[in-house]
């Protein structure tokens, strides 16, 4: 029988659950009043390994591991990501926990607020600055956005393990293709609407990329305002928000094995952060965008105020796939039949900001 975990970061703590389908547990919070934006879960090894990043606002940041499914957690005596002194930075908060891939069994990258990104060689329990792109030449015109200056997102190609690419707000894409030595802006196409040139090389709002199953070098962004792909790796990107009711929002994730099949959730504006039409619904394309359908069996039927963040919409790896999704309403959604019907797995959870998902059976 399948099992999932399903690992839930809220603005108070971690809830984790075990489950499938319409059958759930869950406990938590686990680092309770600590706000947990990044959790990764790692199966590449025997045991499947949780990380997780806290922000304690007493004690600081910090990542914990668990390695029997989220019951008991451990923190490495020093600080696992810290800025070397001569850079002058602190650690404000890790943003993502990304697993590389089987090339690297035991590769863990963070990104982090300030916008930086850290290698693990030791499955997450230390991290080492990858200086190149602290150090990158247009590093000195990188600016906040509204949810700070951050490394939120990386994606790496499981056929080369030095192919890296980062998402910066508001930077934009970065790609590397050899193992973070070097970095080149990758923002072909994509529009900055709030700039007064409105196609720069860098300084675009990248809210989230996620990967397609079926292609390493197709590549799904859900921008400030658009909604894009690339096949070419990132090297340039086509809008194909037509269909959607707003292409503005902040996540995207991509099936774990049906190629050309992803999924967003369109909020109304940048000035009016509620999903668009106050309609509670995710959207699917199985053409890479060519088409977008609306996906609400099992959904509130309502007006609806529920954002969802960049990182709280999610698949598993299960098949049929599970796709999830949490909100500002401390709401989560499941779907285990590739989000054809939805059930509220879970109400009253604080604000939801991040939501990973695995087979763990």
């Amino acid at each position: 029988m399948t099992e999932v975990l399903l690992t839930v970061g809220t603005r108070k703590g971690l809830f984790t659950g075990r489950g499938h389908g319409a059958s759930w547990e869950f406990d938590g919070p686990h680092f309770p009043s600590q706000a947990v934006y990044a959790v990764g879960i790692d199966t590449r090894g025997a045991v499947p390994r949780v990380l997780a990043g806290g922000d304690s606002a007493h004690w600081g940041p910090s990542v914990f591991h668990s390695d029997d499914l989220g019951r008991t957690w451990a923190e490495p005596p020093r600080p696992a990501v810290r800025f070397p002194r001569d850079t002058g930075a602190s650690l404000e908060r890790v943003w993502q926990l990304h697993p590389a891939g089987p090339g690297d069994p035991d590769v863990v990258y963070a990104g982090t607020e300030p916008a930086a990104l850290f290698r693990s060689a030791d499955r997450g329990e230390s991290f080492e600055l990858v200086r190149p792109l602290w150090e990158h030449p247009t590093r000195s015109q990188w600016v906040p956005g509204g949810g700070g200056e951050a490394v939120h997102t990386v994606v790496t190609d499981r056929r080369d393990p030095d192919a890296v690419t980062v998402a910066v707000s508001t930077a934009g894409v970065f790609r590397s293709r050899d193992g973070g030595a070097g970095w080149a802006p990758s923002n072909a196409g994509v529009s900055a609407v709030f700039l007064p040139d409105p196609h720069p090389e860098f300084g675009q709002c990248v809210h989230k990329i996620a990967q397609d199953a079926g292609d390493p070098d197709r590549l799904y962004l859900q921008n400030h305002w658009g909604v894009y792909r690339s096949d070419d790796g990132g090297a340039r990107w086509t809008d194909i928000g037509a269909g959607l009711p707003s292409d503005f929002g902040f996540a995207v994730a991509a099936h774990p094995h049906r190629p050309g099949t992803a999924y967003v959730f369109p909020i109304t504006a940048d000035s009016d952060r509620v999903p668009a039409g106050r309609r509670c619904r995710v959207y699917r394309t199985s053409d890479a965008g060519g088409s977008w359908e609306a996906l609400s069996a099992g959904l509130p039927r309502g007006d609806h105020f529920g954002t969802v963040l960049r990182d709280a919409l999610r698949t598993d790896d299960a098949d049929p796939a599970g796709v999830y999704f949490g909100n500002r309403n401390g709401e989560l959604y499941g779907s285990a039949d590739d989000g054809d019907s939805w059930r509220l797995l879970a109400s009253h959870l604080p604000d939801v900001l991040c939501v990973r998902a695995a087979v763990v059976s």
